[in-house]
């Protein structure tokens, strides 16, 4: 006779009211910052609503979303959102996991590296833009320009990085990934330090080199922590605002105009309150969907 075993919903214990009360500030928080004010820009985006205007605001239904959608200024901002994102990600993932794998390693001061490596996230954002526009100066004196002369031997002719439609959302891009890489790196130096030295024997003795290791222990060790990185990294570079609020301003023309700073002009420069509240609407359920589309693709595999 087979005896066959059910698993069970696991019961409620005496624990989950205490569990719930240390969720409840988190709950409450997200709430209260996120679910709230979606909800009211949600609401905004069906009206005509318009900030200082003596005119009594009007319920347009779905006419906000039509025209943004048939707007080529905001396609363009939905592009560079997309393209900076599918740039940044798997860029500044894959240097964080180099830089993480190289301070694994037992070298002579690995703490002074870290800190190095790290320091850049410390700055905010704002600061680290306005070192990079200095940085990316025109003409022959800029930082970047003297660098890349020096380094083609005067082939490599000095150009205005931060105004020219080709370069400025990849200046943007390489600012984002140097002030960025240390939050992934840190995270995935965590993950690495938490597999077991006793799978890197076990795979040794199996004959695995190095490569070998790394393939068939240290991503598998990784994959949960690596999921963590992408998702919010996807969600940070969808994010995109204050480097190009500060850099570019959007330009030159839309080239480097982003989603979030579109609606923030709309909102508070040209006083269009609604259309900027539609603009934010599109563009949480583009960044949901993406981001738990990401997310299942990612650990279908498990």
């Amino acid at each position: 006779m087979t005896a066959r075993f059910r698993t069970m919903p696991r019961p409620l214990t005496d624990q989950t009211p205490a569990a719930w009360s240390m969720a409840a500030p988190a709950v409450a928080g997200l709430a209260l910052f996120v679910g709230l004010p979606f909800l009211v820009a949600f609401g905004l985006a069906f009206t005509s609503a318009r900030l200082g205007s003596p005119l009594p605001v009007e319920f347009l239904g779905w006419e906000q979303f039509r025209r943004i959608l048939a707007d080529p200024a905001f396609l363009r901002a939905l592009a560079n959102n997309g393209l900076f994102a599918m740039v940044v990600v798997p860029l500044q993932t894959v240097l964080a996991l180099g830089l993480a794998l190289l301070l694994n390693q037992p070298l002579r001061g690995l703490p002074l590296f870290r800190t190095l490596f790290f320091m850049p996230v410390v700055f905010p954002m704002s600061l680290v833009a306005v070192v990079w526009v200095l940085l990316y100066a025109p003409g022959g004196t800029g930082p970047v320009n003297a660098f890349l002369g020096w380094l083609s031997f005067g082939a490599w002719s000095p150009r205005d990085f931060l105004h020219d439609p080709a370069w400025a959302l990849p200046a943007i891009m390489l600012t984002s990934i140097w002030q960025g890489v240390g939050f992934q790196m840190v995270i995935l130096l965590a993950g690495l330090q938490a597999i077991p030295a006793e799978r890197y024997e076990a795979a040794a003795i199996d004959g695995a080199g190095g490569w070998g290791q790394f393939l068939h222990v240290t991503l598998p060790g990784l994959r949960n922590t690596l999921i963590f990185v992408v998702v919010v990294t996807s969600i940070l570079a969808f994010r995109l605002f204050d480097q190009v609020r500060i850099m570019t301003q959007g330009g030159p023309g839309e080239a480097s105009a982003t989603v979030i700073y579109a609606a923030v002009r709309a909102a508070f420069e040209r006083q269009q309150v609604a259309r900027g509240a539609a603009m934010t609407v599109v563009f949480f359920l583009i960044v949901l969907a993406v981001t738990l589309l990401q997310r299942r693709l990612l650990r279908q595999e498990r």
